[in-house]
């Protein structure tokens, strides 16, 4: 698992640190050049879909998506666990029906013979899609039989002297 930790935090500062080359690029190329890379905005378009997708699954690792989270304000601790593991389940079901889709559309998109810019194709570009969703599918049916704790749910303890 570590090693998986380690590759999603490389790509994303890669990731992240190509879209801002790139983007900084175009803009002073428009600006001095009169133009920039042909394929550049598409480049960019894609590192964003692959940094959202690669940091939802870092935010998967610890669930520590976005939620709304009505209920706990009333249920016992007991009640809040169950909870949890409910929405795990019912998370990693509609993320493996993602990426069951999203992997038929990437196939569709490999047998067509798209491009997405320059002489990249766009499925793999898309690719990242179901990878992402499977990955965050398992983490989250892990998270089903052992929902790492929230810090509303981290026990008191003694403040140190």
């Amino acid at each position: 698992m570590k090693a998986l930790r380690a590759i999603e935090s490389g790509l994303l500062v890669l990731l992240l640190a190509g879209m801002i080359a790139v983007s900084a690029w175009q803009v002073l190329a428009r600006v001095f050049l009169d133009g920039g890379l042909p394929w550049g905005d598409a480049f960019v378009r894609v590192i964003v879909l692959w940094i959202a997708m690669l940091g939802a699954m870092v935010a998967a690792r610890n669930d520590d998506h976005i939620r709304i989270d009505l209920m706990s304000k009333f249920l016992p601790d007991a009640g809040k666990r169950v909870m949890q593991r409910i929405g795990s389940l019912l998370t990693a079901i509609i993320l493996g029906i993602f990426a069951w889709f999203s992997f038929q559309f990437v196939k569709l998109e490999y047998e067509d013979g798209i491009l997405a810019f320059a002489e990249v194709p766009a499925w793999l570009c898309e690719a990242i899609m179901p990878v992402a969703a499977a990955v965050m599918c398992l983490r989250y049916l892990l998270h089903v039989f052992n929902p790492p704790e929230r810090p509303e749910q981290a026990p008191e303890t003694e403040p140190s002297a």
